[in-house]
């Protein structure tokens, strides 16, 4: 599938800002399943971008604008070419062992409820629970497009209502309590549109004799043809498509719209 994708995010200053430096985590990575056939970061400000790469191993761009800053449009556009691979991930270049992603961070703790939970829906293998595990996800939350983002994925799994991020989390914590290292994927899906408008979370486990297998709990299924991967980590705070900091005093406002169709 050739995937068409627009990433526009718009900061708004009350006061002018003196400096802005920003990390972008946005350019998807080449892999036997898919390959990047163009892609372009804008900017409206003059500013400096430099190329590099993240402890993840994710390609960064780093962004530095001077002031003084009254705003600042960040627009992602390109075209991905996508492949069906029943989720199992082909031709990745790893910076990491797999175990590395069985740590747990502060929005991935372990919890009772969430072990209790995987406990029940346990299978004759690890994949098999997992798999069961991302259904059952699916089926069980109610999807919070307006909330923000914050929650811990044991405060957001007792509530019963969750963000694409939060129900990631909570598939992380399931998988890592098995012995199954997890990670969070941010991206970019055309299904995950009817979700919110934003850029799209979901997680990956690494199956011995098999390897990383994508898990996306806002379907139900492993993500095809219809996601393109572009960041790893922990969870989603170290995957975030962009952050940064700013010199100024004043409020901000920030507006972010995304559009995934097929091209």
């Amino acid at each position: 599938m050739r995937l068409s994708i627009l990433h526009r995010t718009a900061y708004r200053f009350s006061e002018p800002q003196a400096r802005l430096v920003q990390l972008l985590r946005v350019t998807p990575p080449d892999t036997h399943d898919q390959t990047v056939a163009n892609w372009r970061i804008d900017v409206d400000c003059d500013a400096k971008l430099r190329d590099g790469r993240d402890g993840w191993g994710n390609r960064v761009t780093m962004l530095y604008a001077e002031g003084p800053i009254h705003g600042l449009e960040i627009e992602i556009s390109g075209e991905v070419l996508t492949t069906h691979s029943d989720g199992v991930l082909h031709g990745l270049t790893e910076t990491l062992p797999p175990p590395v992603f069985l740590r747990a961070t502060d929005l991935t703790m372990p919890d009772a409820g969430i072990a209790a939970f995987v406990a029940e829906r346990a299978g004759e293998t690890p994949l098999g629970t997992l798999h069961r595990l991302n259904a059952a996800l699916h089926e069980q939350f109610v999807f919070d497009r307006s909330r923000p983002a914050g929650l811990t994925a044991a405060a957001a799994f007792a509530r019963g209502e969750a963000t694409p991020r939060d129900v990631a989390h909570i598939f992380l914590v399931g998988a890592r309590g098995l012995g199954v290292p997890a990670r969070y994927v941010s991206g970019y899906s055309r299904l995950a549109g009817e979700h919110r408008p934003t850029p799209h979370g979901w997680a990956e486990a690494y199956i011995d004799g098999l390897g990383w297998v994508g898990f996306d709990p806002c379907t139900g299924l492993c993500p095809q043809d219809d996601h393109v991967r572009v960041a790893i980590a922990l969870d989603a705070v170290g995957a975030a498509p962009i952050a940064g900091s700013r010199l100024g005093d004043g409020q901000e406002r920030l507006d972010v719209e995304v559009r995934v169709a097929e091209a």
